[in-house]
């Protein structure tokens, strides 16, 4: 499979973007040529810069947070079995191409379902918008479901922020994760026990675990105390953002009941990923000397078992999302490449 390099277009497609050509060399080059294409590429599509931070509103502010988050969880490399600038980990049917693609295609309702959450609407309404972003997904990506999980955990995670903000509350982890079992808890247990016949929710059942919409129902446990606490933790011990990003995702994988790795390795396949991630924390993670050596091992022992930890990678892009609506700073930073090009001002409303 041809390795990727990024290109921005103008047009209507409702892509914005595509992957095409070969790099060649390391992974180390790879990504550097990734760097300077986003480069050439943003000056040849001429997007539009981001608006200043006085001219976003908090809830547009929020929302933009989210497709940051997403992409820098796709820009995070290596990453056992996963879709990155680098190669498309354990998937046949998509690259990095493809989730720049469905990022583009959910631009507009991160902010949107930020502002049902601040106007206080029922958790149908919540779900209805949800539905209509996963509609436009699919459309963008050829069928292909990039960010499904996403859509529904950080669209939660969203509203929930907007209620805070429509209370006058701050901006913290732990008042969010009361917010939103305060205000949908009650009808996010009604939603997690209804039957469902989605790929996750199918394997769910099939093993035993825990589905995306218990761990809704009791406010995303893992993200609040496992995922949250380590990227936080990192990054309070001088970790590199990528460093720090790295040992959150690992453990995400060490403790979240990820439907993504039973469906395509069975609980055996679970089992080995969560050995594999808590063995690679306990070694001392990706700060140790090392570390990305041993990441990136665990990735083609993945890729050989075809398994991909993709609960793990949204619940890893939600914690990013966390850090920065808790450190504004971080939020309004000149952004280039193929991030401007998706954030430019969107011409209409997102339709929920």
């Amino acid at each position: 499979m041809p390795e990727p390099r990024l290109m921005v277009h103008a047009g209507p497609t409702p892509a914005g973007v595509r992957l095409t050509g070969r790099a060649a060399g390391s992974p180390e080059a790879k990504a550097a040529s990734w760097r300077q294409e986003e480069v050439r590429a943003a000056r040849r599509g001429r997007p539009l810069a981001p608006r200043s931070a006085s001219t976003i509103t908090a809830t547009d502010a929020i929302g933009r947070q989210a497709v940051i988050a997403l992409h820098e969880e796709l820009a995070l490399y290596p990453k056992p079995g996963l879709v990155s600038r680098v190669d498309s980990g354990s998937h046949a049917d998509m690259d990095a191409g493809t989730f720049l693609r469905s990022l583009f295609s959910l631009r507009r309702y991160f902010p949107a379902i930020v502002r049902l959450g601040a106007a206080g609407r029922p958790f149908a309404d919540l779900q209805a918008c949800g539905m209509t972003a996963e509609t436009r997904m699919l459309r963008a990506t050829g069928g292909v479901n990039t960010h499904r999980g996403a859509v529904f955990l950080l669209g939660l995670l969203g509203a929930s922020a907007g209620a805070l903000l429509a209370s006058g509350q701050s901006l913290r982890a732990s008042s969010l994760r009361a917010m939103l079992l305060e205000h949908w808890g009650p009808a996010l247990a009604a939603h997690a026990a209804v039957r469902r016949d989605l790929p996750g929710s199918i394997a769910a059942r099939q093993h035993g675990l825990r589905s995306a919409a218990q761990e809704a129902a009791l406010g995303f446990p893992v993200l609040f105390e496992r995922v949250l606490p380590a990227l936080e933790a990192g990054l309070r011990r001088g970790l590199s953002p990528d460093q720090a990003r790295l040992d959150a995702l690992f453990a995400a994988m060490a403790h979240l009941d990820d439907t993504n790795l039973a469906r395509r390795g069975g609980r055996a396949g679970l089992a080995f990923a969560r050995q594999a991630a808590r063995g690679f924390l306990a070694a001392g993670g990706a700060g140790r000397m090392g570390g990305p050596q041993a990441a990136l091992a665990l990735h083609r022992e993945f890729v050989s078992r075809r398994l991909s930890p993709g609960g793990a990678a949204d619940m890893l892009a939600a914690a990013c999302w966390l850090v920065r609506i808790q450190s504004p700073s971080k939020g309004f930073q000149p952004l280039g490449g193929d991030v401007a090009a998706i954030l430019r001002e969107p011409a209409a409303p997102f339709p929920c």
